[in-house]
């Protein structure tokens, strides 16, 4: 959720506006007040949804292809809106939409006896 609110403020800062790296610099430490949980998050989570088997290797090492598959599309899919609409604003309006889907997707998975 902190997440999309950055996305979405960053996508409607004016690069016109006086005082705009003042903005930008605490948009920055948000981000990076909730950066540092977010790998230890995701990867408890994750382990948390595992079904219970010896192997956990083998969950992992898919977890952590699908996270490198991940950045790669999420960088190209940026890079693409910039190069299209010549604005980082449209790209960064579309993290914020990765996010909430994110999200959505998120919330449908069904719990485990470890998750209530």
């Amino acid at each position: 959720v902190i997440w999309c609110g950055v996305c979405f403020l960053a996508f409607m800062l004016d690069k016109n506006l006086e005082h705009i790296d003042v903005y930008f610099y605490v948009m920055g430490g948000v981000l990076g007040l909730v950066l540092g949980a977010t790998q230890s998050l995701a990867r408890s989570t994750y382990s948390k949804l595992l079904p219970e088997t010896e192997d956990h290797a083998t969950y992992f090492s898919f977890y952590d292809v699908t996270e490198k598959i991940a950045i790669v599309l999420g960088m190209s899919v940026f890079g693409l809106l910039i190069s299209i609409t010549g604005s980082m604003q449209w790209s960064v309006l579309f993290l914020a939409i990765f996010f909430f889907v994110a999200f959505i997707v998120i919330n449908t998975i069904r719990a485990t006896k470890y998750v209530k």
